[in-house]
């Protein structure tokens, strides 16, 4: 096109009523535009002429591209994908109208540019004079429309069951729904004009105060943004309170927020409902922690080595703790077990167990030998979590773990005596509470307590409370030693050794006349527990007969020769000194045989068949150490 056409063409598109354009598409250059078109873009028609097209919608060449191959290929389109940055800065929405002009070697276009905007504006004029135009009439049936609109959408206020109210910019209500009346409890006149915050959200739960500036309702229309709280509170006329959500939607005019629209709702019922549902998930978690203890518990149970399933023996002894225990195993009694060490305390307490209406419930046995100080009321009734350092976790103790059971407190005596006032409230009032809570609980437990101390004398030199003494003593039943009932001796050594044939996979053997003398000649200051590990011991060493070499015991001929028994091992008596003499060489024996070896198979603690703790605790009071017979 040369320049005279140019010129022509420049003066028609001028003349034209809207912002136009004419564009060379083939090399991206704008050849013309009117006064339109420079009024929209806030410059004039030199700077547009000769500038890229591409350049005038630089932030949208892929679209304008697009927009011009569609042109070329249909010889017009039309789009409202467009925008134009106003050298003022503000952007104009863009409806584009094209079409092609001159010879189609050319690729010249003519584009139509229309503020959408100011369309809306002159549509809006043309409805407005429309209905001006249709007069009175026209006027009422819109206000009829509008009236019906208003009438449907207080139809739909009243349906709704959440609560709804207005706000204006300085939080005076100006509506709300019957919804919100009857969860407020106050009247639609009562609340119009007044301050609502001062009115229904003046305080928190607690009763502090909730200032106004810190409420997310007004919150929403200072910065215009939509506010949702889940959890806070109302207040109603009457004074009472209720859990609420709600949601804070600002109102908008013209770009500035003018006031909110409230909407809320009661959350009482769900809230009564998750909290029923977290204690009933609590208490289906305590009661699988409490499954898994016990399950622990019978499984420690059931891998320990009893030292028999029955209580043998045919003495008169046996006999009368036989009947005892069927005198008190109905009852609900508490149940005090004396005797020395390996005399089957922990068994007559089993069999009190298996013979009463508990049996169907664990026996939870708990060494208070073995307790530390600082863990005796976790260990007894039990913790919650961080109650102290290292409780990472809530933790049953075992006065709960035998809840509707029998609680067989072994080795009684070694309660520290300033513990033992926690213990006796708890026997008196079957109540208790964890470590860290001040939640009582309630239990249902019997309680068979063992000692190999004499509690009576301790009562009287104030080493053990005498309130305690009578609590547990109920019913006492002694556990005789196994040198008082030496008739006993045959049975159980035979069922011993039959048991450890069977267990080490040896061939079965059988006591002789002579073995038997020999057992019942020595003291057994072990009882039956040591009997059934020497027994062991001859079946591991046994080349196809027992040996029987036991310190102090007489031999058949020995006895023959001198009917007068030892004073350690053949006299029925010995003074409490003896006792403790034989008792510590029993010991030194073992951790010479040992290494001085505690724990393990090999340890003294299972050659003697006691716990390495009790085995521990004997040493400290003998003042004996273990590491000393190591070298040996």
């Amino acid at each position: 096109m040369n320049q005279p056409e140019r010129i022509e063409t420049h003066q028609w598109i001028n003349h034209l009523p809207e912002a136009a354009l004419l564009v060379d598409a083939g090399q991206d250059l704008i050849l013309a535009a009117n006064s339109a078109m420079a009024r929209m873009a806030g410059t004039d028609r030199q700077s547009i002429a000769s500038m890229a097209c591409t350049q005038l919608f630089a932030d949208q060449r892929p679209q304008l591209i697009n927009f011009t191959e569609e042109t070329l290929f249909r010889s017009h389109s039309w789009s409202r994908d467009f925008h134009l940055k106003h050298r003022d800065g503000h952007t104009v929405e863009l409806e584009i109208s094209s079409s092609c002009v001159g010879e189609a070697e050319a690729q010249t276009l003519l584009l139509l540019l229309r503020d959408r905007r100011q369309l809306r504006t002159l549509r809006e004029r043309h409805e407005a004079n429309h209905y001006h135009r249709g007069g009175l009439l026209e006027w009422r049936r819109v206000e009829e429309l509008f009236k019906d609109m208003e009438r449907e959408n207080q139809l739909i206020l009243h349906a709704v069951g959440e609560g709804i109210y207005g706000v204006d910019a300085e939080g005076r209500t100006t509506f709300a729904n019957p919804a919100a009346e009857r969860m407020l409890g106050w009247r639609m006149d009562e609340l119009m004009g007044r301050v609502i915050h001062r009115v229904v959200h003046h305080s928190h739960e607690d009763g502090s105060l909730f200032p106004l500036k810190e409420c997310p309702i007004y919150g929403a229309f200072r910065d215009g943004s939509i506010k949702r709280v889940g959890d806070d509170w109302f207040w109603r006329k009457d004074g009472t309170g209720f859990p609420v959500e709600y949601t804070s939607t600002p109102i908008m005019d013209n770009g500035h927020p003018v006031g909110a629209v409230v909407v809320f709702r009661d959350i009482s019922s769900r809230l009564q409902a998750q909290k029923e549902l977290q204690s009933a998930l609590e208490e289906v978690e305590s009661l699988k922690r409490r499954l898994e203890m016990e399950n622990a518990y019978l499984q420690e149970e059931l891998s320990a080595e009893f030292h028999f399933h029955e209580i043998l023996g045919q003495s008169d002894a046996i006999k009368a703790i036989v009947r005892r225990i069927g005198m008190v195993a109905p009852t609900d009694a508490n149940v005090l077990i004396t005797g020395e060490s390996g005399t089957g305390k922990e068994l007559i307490a089993r069999a009190i167990h298996q013979a009463s209406a508990r049996r169907d419930r664990p026996l939870i046995r708990v060494n208070c030998a073995a307790i530390p100080k600082d863990l005796f009321e976790s260990e007894f009734f039990g913790h919650i979590k961080g109650a102290f350092t290292g409780a990472v976790n809530d933790r049953i103790g075992r006065f709960e773990l035998a809840d509707g059971g029998t609680l067989f407190l072994d080795e009684v005596g070694e309660i520290p005596l300033e513990l033992q006032g926690k213990l006796l409230r708890v026997l008196q009032d079957q109540q208790f509470e964890r470590v860290g809570e001040n939640k009582t609980r309630a239990v249902d437990v019997r309680v068979i307590a063992a000692t190999n101390r004499d509690l009576k004398t301790e009562v009287q030199e104030k080493t053990f409370r005498e309130d305690l003494y009578f609590r547990l003593n109920v019913f006492p039943i002694e556990s005789i030693p196994l040198r008082r009932r030496l008739e006993d001796i045959p049975m159980l050594a035979q069922e011993f050794l039959n048991r450890a044939c069977q267990k080490f996979n040896r061939p079965p053997l059988v006591l002789t006349e002579r073995d038997v003398m020999t057992l019942k000649a020595y003291h057994w200051p072990g009882n039956v527990r040591e009997l059934e590990n020497v027994i062991e011991r001859q079946v591991i060493t046994a080349d196809g007969r027992l040996d029987l070499d036991l310190p102090g015991a007489e031999t058949p001929a020995h006895t023959a020769a001198n009917s007068t028994p030892s004073r350690h091992y053949g006299s029925e008596l010995l003074t409490e000194v003896d006792l403790k003499e034989l008792e510590k060489q029993n010991l030194i024996k073992a951790l010479r045989m040992t290494g001085g070896r505690i724990f393990g198979d090999d340890g003294a603690a299972a050659l003697l068949g006691i716990k390495p703790t009790t085995l521990n605790s004997r040493l400290g009071k003998l003042k004996l150490d273990a590491r000393q017979f190591r070298a040996s």
